[in-house]
């Protein structure tokens, strides 16, 4: 069962950073409006970092939102 709730905590994670990111960058009145794709592909690459840091070591961080 804490494997089952690591990957579900993980990939949450994952998704709640990764499109945060992306509706930073997408929404009028955000700090982040236009900064193009650098800035996403660096949010998700970090998204799946901090992720797999944090229930790696619990479920061995597959982190499959599929």
């Amino acid at each position: 069962m804490s494997a089952f709730l690591g990957e579900l905590i993980g990939t949450a994670l994952l998704i709640v950073l990764g499109g945060g990111v992306c509706a930073g960058v997408s929404l009028k009145k955000s700090f982040a409006k236009d900064s193009g794709w650098i800035v996403i592909t660096m949010g998700w690459g970090l998204a799946v970092a901090v992720a797999a840091y944090a229930v790696g070591s619990i479920s061995g961080a597959h982190l499959n939102p599929a």
